[in-house]
């Protein structure tokens, strides 16, 4: 993938009791190299230990929360 289509956002996704959606945190970026393998970025680290890495959205679009 070559330009911003190998670009990635890394999340973690935290529950909390009393809430009905869960909160998305950015804590980084995700590169697709020329071979397919993947650079993470990553600006913090999330207490749960997980990551979740999806597509970059276009700026303003709504993101789903799944």
């Amino acid at each position: 993938m070559a330009g911003s289509a190998g670009m990635m956002e890394v999340y973690t996704i935290i529950e909390k009791e009393g809430f009905d959606k869960s909160f998305w945190i950015k804590v980084g970026a995700c590169f697709t190299n020329r071979d397919g393998s993947l650079n993470v970025f990553l600006d913090a680290l999330p207490v749960n230990g997980r990551l979740h890495i999806r597509s970059r959205q276009k700026q303003g679009a709504e993101r789903e929360n799944a």
